[in-house]
């Protein structure tokens, strides 16, 4: 497993990180049991993950947890509150608690990153004149390590609310949207995470428009509709034919994940998975070299001025 150092936390880890939430949850929202879920676990330790991302909304940390058991140190989980608690903002008290619910479902006494998660730009204020202050408190009080954020990309896909924060410098670590259809990272936020040497997690790589043809045709569709993408530049039947790599037998979904390791600024790549076969398959894309340049210049070409969609 390739290694990478985490921004300024100096954490060493793996470039592929395993995320517990997503739509699989690591099989447990598509009908399998916290037994299944802690196997997948296992099978990523296994094969030389060591960075390991959950939140207790997930209902996937006591999974995280159990087959952490003997094996925390070299470790590094990464674990989110909501800045939205129901219909109110969250509180101290709220973030405290949900804290401490993590930490005893994950078996341990502190967490590596402790992320407020899914932040609205509008939520920012409350986030750093009444949750930051009391992260800090647990960080002082050695529980947490490290601060986090992470956007909402499904309904902030031109990173607005990152814009606005990353320059208060006031987390050590990012998770950012970014992936073939929607790069605008590359311009509106890596260049802030890596002037403050901020670590960036790599979420959204792969989502239903890069693994369903279906929904990628339907998106693209839209893309040419709005003016967003030259029709003449995609063949509307298989728009990502030219992603595949014919000599390796890939897939869309494998070049998708060699197009976000290889990026400038990206550290972790996230697999989100509830299959063992398919973390092995989405682990060796990513360590498999860098796409080809004429296919990484027509991506550009054909998506570099897309900002207005997720890819989920």
């Amino acid at each position: 497993m390739d290694t990478v150092r985490l921004g300024r936390t100096n954490l060493k880890v793996s470039v592929a990180g395993l995320g517990c939430g997503g739509h699989s949850r690591l099989g447990m929202r598509t009908g399998h049991d916290e037994a299944h879920a802690t196997r997948v676990v296992e099978h990523a330790l296994e094969s030389g993950i060591n960075f390991i991302d959950t939140a207790h909304a997930y209902g996937t940390e006591p999974s995280v947890g159990k087959a952490l058991r003997g094996k925390r140190d070299g470790i590094i989980v990464s674990t989110k509150v909501s800045a939205r608690h129901g219909d109110e903002l969250t509180s101290a008290a709220q973030l405290t608690e949900s804290l401490e619910l993590s930490l005893n479902s994950l078996e341990s006494d502190y967490v590596d990153i402790f992320h407020l998660h899914g932040v609205a730009l509008d939520q920012y204020p409350h986030c750093r004149d009444v949750l930051l202050p009391e992260m800090r408190r647990q960080q002082q009080a050695g529980k947490i390590r490290f601060l986090g954020i992470t956007e909402n990309f499904a309904r902030d896909p031109s990173h607005l609310m990152l814009q606005t924060v990353l320059p208060d410098d006031q987390f050590d670590v990012a998770m950012v949207g970014f992936n073939m259809l929607n790069p605008s990272a590359r311009t509106t936020v890596f260049p802030l995470t890596r002037q403050r040497d901020i670590a960036m997690l790599n979420m959204f790589a792969v989502r239903r428009a890069l693994s369903q043809p279906d929904v990628l045709a339907e998106l693209i569709e839209g893309l040419v509709a709005n003016g967003v993408v030259d029709a003449t530049e995609v063949d509307l039947d298989d728009p990502l034919a030219f992603t595949r790599d014919h000599e390796r037998g890939s897939s869309v979904i494998d070049a998708a994940y060699r197009y976000c390791r290889h990026e400038p600024g990206a550290d972790v790549v996230l697999i989100g998975t509830g299959s063992t076969t398919h973390l092995d398959d989405n682990i060796n894309a990513i360590l498999a070299p860098p796409l080809p340049d004429d296919v990484v210049s027509r991506l550009h070409r054909i998506f570099g001025d897309v900002d207005s969609i997720s890819g989920n």
